[in-house]
């Protein structure tokens, strides 16, 4: 059923979540955004999509990097994938696969979903989402806004991914920030239920302290904040029987990438503490165990335990 514009302008906010019940044991979720270092939100304004190309690729050696260290470890993730990338460097996205992990989409061409509306929104999730099934031989189930972009009043989002067959979303971030955020989110995996149909949803990882809801998922944060608070997230969900979300991107492993001309700001949130992606996440790994979305919850997506080929469903 396709819906129209002003369905998802009345509907905008109707959007209920029921949290998932806890598992005693669960393993935690790890996760990659698969894209190059030219290709974040903050270098939008400095860097043409359109030129893309013409900057050094980085991004297959420093997942190749993730990929190892994963495999030393014994982990599983999500890799929420570029279509972009699965077009150009398609031997990536089925080393990926061929190592078990899970390859998702991260949308075709980093496009923020509130700059959006529905027809672009969908046309981004087909293409991605072919790029990434030719590429990979795996079923593309679940999905991650650029920049956590599905942020209150862009609730129709839910609605195209299930109408494009997608089964689950990690997009939603529960903190309260200018440029993202979605603080009514639940602190753990839940269901999303709307007029199209019932979305799994997987918050990225927050703890509290002293009542106020702190990032902890990764990303910038692992390395900008103390590694205290990220430690703490995980350790507090593995309690309780909750699998948290953590993410990161392989740029952030990439001490020698080249320096765009941006501001400030923006180089202090990209640049700073690069040199401490590594081992923070390596404690991480040696602490906690973590698994894919896909093997997290292959009876909710109707898997098996392993992620299902295309060919298969």
């Amino acid at each position: 059923m396709r819906l129209s514009r002003e369905y998802y302008r009345v509907t905008a906010t109707s959007v209920r979540f029921r949290p998932l019940p806890p598992l005693p044991g669960a393993p935690q979720l790890f996760s990659v955004d698969v894209e190059d270092y030219f290709q974040v939100v903050a270098f939008e304004s400095i860097v043409d999509r359109a030129r893309w190309d013409a900057y050094p690729s980085r991004v297959v050696d420093n997942t190749t990097r993730l990929l190892h260290l994963l495999a030393e470890r014994g982990a599983k993730g999500t890799f929420f994938t570029l279509g972009w990338v699965a077009r150009k460097h398609p031997a990536l996205v089925r080393r990926i696969a061929e190592a078990g992990h899970e390859v998702a989409s991260h949308g075709d061409w980093h496009r923020r979903v509130s700059t959006l509306d529905a027809s672009g929104f969908r046309a981004e999730l087909r293409d991605s989402r072919a790029a990434l099934e030719d590429a990979s031989g795996q079923p593309c189930l679940g999905y991650r806004a650029p920049s956590f972009s599905i942020v209150p009043g862009v609730e129709w989002a839910f609605d195209v991914l299930l109408e494009e067959g997608f089964r689950y979303d990690s997009s939603l971030f529960p903190i309260r920030r200018p440029d993202y955020g979605y603080p009514g989110a639940p602190d753990g995996p839940c269901l999303i239920e709307r007029p199209a149909g019932t979305l799994l949803e997987i918050p990225l990882a927050t703890t509290r302290f002293l009542g106020a809801r702190l990032p902890a998922a990764g990303g910038g944060y692992l390395r900008q904040l103390p590694f205290a608070l990220c430690r703490r997230a995980f350790a507090q969900a593995a309690a309780g029987g909750v699998s948290a979300m953590f993410y990161t991107h392989p740029w952030e492993y990439d001490t020698a990438q080249p320096r765009l001309p941006c501001g400030p700001m923006t180089a202090l949130r990209h640049y700073r503490n690069l040199h401490l992606t590594w081992p923070r996440m390596t404690a991480l790994l040696e602490e906690f165990r973590f698994t894919s979305v896909a093997e997290r919850f292959a009876d909710r997506l109707g898997l098996t335990a392993e992620p299902a080929r295309r060919d298969a469903l």
